[in-house]
């Protein structure tokens, strides 16, 4: 009987050696709700500029709209052109959503307009592999890119712009003069908006407002 009892425990002893550890878990960021890196490792030396200097932008655009002639009723987009109008819970829902852009200041000085009031266009929320991403769908200039979690507040975008009749634009970082920067914020309770500041074209500061489709 000792002898039985000794054997099993050494057939159980080259069982387990045998046998191969588990593997280790995924690393954290993988998968389709991968955690988007920090966008400051992503962005470039000019949209990390813009973004410090944001609140110039708001400053100078603000004071060009209210002193310049503009295109459009600039009294009706209310809290969308107040920079303290931002809310916690920043996070969109993935879906459609309707959206118009506001350009405030000009880049040509006192010989352009002072705002722009578009009218509405068709824009999209996604969940992708990376993250949420943002698309304008239609109009002559059609910003996307990605949304990098920063705050309860704001999220901050990288993306880049597609004109005319162009294909959507998916990269950033590869043509300097479409990228862009911007800002995400919660201004309601089914209102955001996107501040881009120092925009590439006419303005000093663009806004998209959002609203669900």
């Amino acid at each position: 009987m000792r002898i039985l009892i000794s054997a099993l425990a050494a057939l159980t002893v080259a069982a387990c050696a045998s046998t191969p550890p588990p593997p280790p878990p995924p690393p954290p960021g993988t998968g389709a709700q991968a955690v988007l890196r920090d966008w400051r490792g992503i962005v470039t030396a000019t949209d990390r500029d813009r973004y410090a200097r944001r609140d110039a932008a708001w400053r100078l655009a603000l004071e060009q709209a209210r002193r310049q002639t503009g295109s459009g009723d600039l009294d009706s987009v209310g809290d969308l052109i107040d920079p303290g109008a931002v809310r916690g819970g920043v996070t969109p829902p993935v879906g459609d959503y309707r959206c118009r852009t506001v350009k405030l200041g000009s880049q040509g000085g006192e010989a352009g307009l002072g705002y722009v009031v578009y009218g509405w266009f068709a824009c999209r929320i996604e969940q992708t592999p990376r993250g949420l991403k943002f698309s304008k769908l239609t109009g002559s200039q059609r910003p996307s890119g990605l949304l990098f979690p920063e705050t309860d507040r704001q999220m901050v975008m990288l993306g880049s712009m597609a004109l005319s009749t162009e294909p959507p634009a998916n990269s950033y970082g590869q043509r300097p003069d479409r990228d862009l920067i911007a800002v995400l914020e919660r201004i309601g309770p089914e209102r955001w908006r996107l501040v881009l500041p120092w925009p590439q074209y006419e303005s000093n500061l663009d806004l998209i407002e959002l609203v669900p489709a």
